[in-house]
């Protein structure tokens, strides 16, 4: 069955729009977890913030994942201060990953597609290509992408580096931990946020893995329904548990591969 076969018989549109509750959550989902790492770091407790530091990683991306698709229900200025605000937290140019992003959309898993290229590794291979991942998304979008998009990420770039020198030259302790954090997070990018949804789909790769079981999308903040993503990519991610039961009530015999 082809893409435009499934989007004809899943009836999708209605979930596009936000409640204002929908939209204060996808805003501010990432504010408890930041908020919670800097705490206990602060405090030295650094084995504790790891979790709190690894959940913001995740809700950030689930963020401006759905800024990438103008998913949060926000105006331009909004949308683009959330990626700008979470480059400087997430430390790489969220600019330079929604270039890359769109383009995976329209070129997924192919030469033009270079931030799937880690989809055909092995497992361990896309972990150890984490940090050229992260170097050539950036490259490329320097390279490829319009006038707009290049001020944004050299902007972004300035901020990051202005961040990160001001934290070491003062020497803030907790805030160096979650720049370190980050900076880790941002290497396995490759792995988890491509890999890990896209490994063995060459067939046919508008057909991403996806993820079924409740406390598996709970801890995951329902990241890993990537197939449902990449057939309806305007849908946001608080409506794609929805999604996903809709799917499975009209294609029951769709081929979906687990995540994990």
């Amino acid at each position: 069955m082809t893409h435009a076969e499934i989007v004809k018989q899943v009836a999708w549109k209605d979930l596009k729009d936000l409640s204002i509750r929908e939209m204060l959550i996808e805003n501010n989902l990432t504010l408890p977890w930041l908020f919670s790492s800097w705490l206990l770091a602060y405090f030295g407790y650094y084995a504790l913030a790891l979790p709190c530091s690894a959940f913001f990683f995740l809700t950030g991306l689930r963020q401006v994942h759905n800024g990438f698709h103008n998913s949060l229900g926000t105006n331009k200025f909004l949308t683009w201060f959330t990626l700008f605000s979470n480059s400087v937290l997430m430390m790489a140019s969220i600019h330079a990953v929604k270039f890359n992003h769109i383009r995976h959309h329209k070129y997924c898993l192919s030469e033009e597609d270079y931030e799937g290229k880690s989809a055909g590794m092995s497992w361990y291979g896309a972990i150890l290509y984490g940090p050229v991942h992260m170097f050539l998304i950036h490259k490329v979008t320097l390279q490829l992408g319009n006038r707009k998009y290049v001020r944004n990420v050299i902007a972004e770039l300035a901020a990051i580096a202005a961040f990160a020198f001001i934290v070491f030259y003062f020497n803030i302790a907790f805030l160096m931990y979650h720049v370190i954090v980050m900076v880790f997070g941002e290497f396995l990018m490759a792995f988890f946020a491509v890999w890990t949804v896209h490994h063995d789909t060459d067939e046919h790769p508008e057909m991403a893995r996806t993820q079924r079981g409740g406390w598996k999308n709970k801890i995951t903040f329902s990241m890993f329904y990537h197939l449902e993503h990449h057939l309806f990519p305007a849908v946001p991610t608080i409506k794609l548990p929805e999604l996903a039961k809709r799917i499975d009530e009209v294609l029951p015999e769709l081929e979906k591969k687990n995540t994990f």
